[in-house]
């Protein structure tokens, strides 16, 4: 008896535990869901994203992905500090990549989002294509790094990552409020296709940011009364175990 009372009490505390929060970043969401539409994008060209990075430096690479690798440089002219997605043009699939990110990130603004600065098409110096997006830098890594830590050099005498209870459950909250906004409150219903801890990125006060969406699928009504949805997906392909059906 005594066992039953203590679960039924765990639960409804969790339950008050989500409604409370729920009701929390519902009232933030409202004050501040998107950022402001005025908002320029940074213009960069290859020689800047160069300098940025230190030529590209691998003590400068922070993250590999399916089409490119991901560095962090500080823009000397904007005293930014940048992630900067390098596509992999080789690689099949990453212009399609490129082009479904930048389609999906055009028109949508949402604070548990990763922001996009800019873009970078053009040549570089051996006059071979080359492609990059540009984001905010998210300080605190990925998902991923805090769900399975390693440890790097440099770190011996750091404390390893961990997530508190009611980060893990803040960061489950705040991905959720960002697949509400894409599958609900865009122009465009969006489906990241690719939801995995290493695409969820955290800044500096641990509030999560979905990112990558290379592999995007816009759902599009035929009809404007009809209930059912067309797919338009430029990327067929996501991480085994994290496609959806």
């Amino acid at each position: 008896m005594k066992l039953i009372i203590s679960l039924v009490s765990a639960v409804h505390g969790v339950t008050f535990t989500l409604a409370i929060l729920y009701f929390r970043y519902s009232r933030r969401a409202k004050k501040d869901p998107t950022s402001s539409d005025s908002e320029k994008f940074l213009t960069v060209s290859y020689q800047s994203l160069l300098k940025a990075t230190d030529g590209f430096s691998s003590a400068n690479l922070i993250g590999m992905g399916s089409f490119g690798s991901v560095y962090k440089g500080v823009l000397e002219r904007a005293e930014t500090t940048i992630a900067i997605k390098v596509l992999n043009l080789v690689h099949r699939g990453a212009y399609k990549s490129f082009t479904a990110e930048c389609v999906a990130l055009k028109n949508i603004r949402h604070r548990n989002l990763v922001k996009v600065l800019s873009a970078c098409s053009g040549s570089d110096y051996q006059g071979n294509d080359f492609k990059a997006l540009i984001y905010e830098f998210m300080v605190n890594g990925s998902l991923d790094e805090w769900l399975h830590p390693t440890q790097k050099i440099g770190e011996i005498n750091e404390r390893p990552k961990s997530l508190t209870f009611c980060e893990r459950l803040n960061i489950v909250i705040e991905v959720a409020m960002a697949l509400d906004y894409l599958h609900h409150h865009c122009e465009t219903a969006i489906v990241h296709c690719d939801l995995k801890p290493s695409n969820i990125l955290l800044d500096e006060d641990m509030v999560g940011h979905v990112g990558d969406f290379g592999l995007a699928r816009f759902l599009i009504k035929p009809f404007e009364n009809s209930s059912a949805y067309q797919s338009s997906s430029i990327g067929v392909r996501g991480t085994i175990g994290y496609t959806p059906p």
